[in-house]
């Protein structure tokens, strides 16, 4: 961090005792891998705002609102990307006469 103090620090973490070790090394962000809504509200709770958390694996659309509701600062939403349906959009020139 003294080398590259612009690079922001990110650990992932997918377990309570994960998270308390990570809290005490104050990165920029804390991803919270594949933790249900319950070890969410827990993991918002431990870090008492000192760090980011993100809430990570196994969240749709369906459940985003209740990872929100945890109050964790992000949600990453994978089916936004790997799930979503193909677009086929074409664009034809016609050359005026």
């Amino acid at each position: 961090m003294k080398m590259f103090p612009d690079k922001s620090i990110e650990i992932e973490v997918d377990s309570i005792d994960q998270l308390n070790e990570a809290v005490k090394l104050k990165p920029d962000l804390i991803l919270l891998d594949n933790m249900s809504v319950e070890q969410c509200s827990q993991a918002v709770l431990i870090s008492a705002g000192l760090v980011k958390l993100e809430a990570s694996g196994g969240i749709a659309i369906s459940n985003a609102k209740s990872y929100a509701a945890t109050g964790v600062d992000y949600l990453a939403i994978g089916s936004l990307t790997h799930s979503a349906p193909a677009l086929d959009i074409g664009l034809d020139f016609r050359k005026e006469k």
